[in-house]
């Protein structure tokens, strides 16, 4: 029986397939597939022309197919407390750039500061096969850290240190980081301060360790003002009102993050209270907004693209087969300096 000639309407509703793509590029389906997975061992004419076509074709891989060959899906997983502002953006955007140029895709999520919820989005992760997961902290549940351990998969956990990773840290000291502002600000001759942050462990770590850099130096204890998690502008506005109305004998406050110490430097523009004159305030990250509000925040600097960047060498190296040269890579941290203070 003889097959019937396919029609313009059957032919838009059938997906165009690798074969098509060979057919009309003139070359085997295994050097399209060569492409698409290992573009490197492929001449440039011929990638070039094969691109082409998959481009005008509207060609789109199937890329779960070729994982499940090769037990590699070319994907990463990335998991943040939140994506409501830019404290996290600069990682996953080094994250992001650095394997995108090895071709391999990142997925986003959000635990909102939840344990819990990390270990859901991790078996949701691992479920999908992805080659590698990124995690926010090292403060996990004992079930994640089960699940991690039987997919045998690399872990690459950032923004804080422990002597006990998973399995590979890119970070830096929250601890010490808290701990060298307390020291700067005492250096300035600040003596009653006050830390305001959420209560998830870097925070409470800043916290931890400003309040020993004050003890040490025989500073009075810091007033501790607690937001919750994943605080904007609006949990900055408050917390310098409770400060100014409650807490006179406050002189300084060490921020959890720059978009809160922005919105206390804002609230005290509103009401004419002179920073640093008045109040001094310090941020943590520097953000964006930190320099642009006034005055410009002084803030703990981190390296947070570059944080994203090395987590994903980190996972390149392995996914290579590669030896990790530093699999825990201490990033560091450094006071900068502005008007606030």
């Amino acid at each position: 029986m003889k097959r019937k000639p396919e029609t313009s309407s059957t032919a838009q509703a059938r997906a165009i397939t690798k074969e098509d793509v060979a057919r009309a590029a003139g070359v085997s389906h295994i050097t399209v597939s060569r492409v698409i997975n290992t573009p490197e061992k492929v001449s440039p004419e011929t990638r070039a022309k094969v691109e082409s076509f998959i481009a005008s074709m509207g060609y789109i891989p199937n890329l779960l197919a070729g994982g499940l060959a090769s037990r590699r899906t070319r994907i990463v997983a990335a998991i943040v407390p939140t994506i409501s502002h830019s404290i996290f953006a600069e990682t996953v955007r080094g994250l992001s750039e650095e394997l995108s140029r090895h071709g391999y895709q990142l997925l986003l999520g959000q635990t909102g500061y939840s344990e819990d919820a990390e270990t859901a989005l991790v078996e949701a992760f691992i479920g999908r096969r992805v080659d590698g997961l990124v995690l926010t902290g090292v403060q996990h549940t004992a079930r994640t850290r089960q699940r991690l351990k039987a997919a045998g998969i690399p872990v690459v956990e950032t923004w804080d240190l422990t002597k006990r990773p998973i399995d590979m840290l890119a970070g830096f000291d929250n601890h010490d980081a808290g701990r060298a502002m307390g020291d700067y600000l005492y250096g300035k001759g600040y003596r009653r301060m006050a830390f305001v942050g959420g209560e998830d462990p870097r925070g409470m770590a800043r916290f931890a360790g400003m309040r020993e850099a004050l003890l040490a130096h025989g500073a009075a204890e810091p007033v501790h003002l607690k937001v919750p998690m994943g605080s904007f502008l609006h949990a900055g506005r408050e917390s310098v009102a409770r400060l100014l109305d409650h807490h006179a004998e406050v002189d300084a406050a060490f921020f959890s993050n720059d978009v809160i110490a922005a919105g206390a430097a804002m609230e005290c523009a509103r009401r004419g209270v002179a920073v640093p004159g008045r109040i001094a305030l310090a941020g943590f990250a520097n953000l964006e907004i930190a320099p642009e509000v006034l005055p410009a925040l002084t803030t703990v600097q981190i390296s947070a693209h570059q944080i994203g960047l090395t987590a994903a060498d980190m996972l390149l190296a392995r996914f290579s087969g590669r030896a990790v040269e530093q699999p825990v890579c201490d990033l560091g941290y450094s006071i900068l300096e502005r008007e606030s203070t």
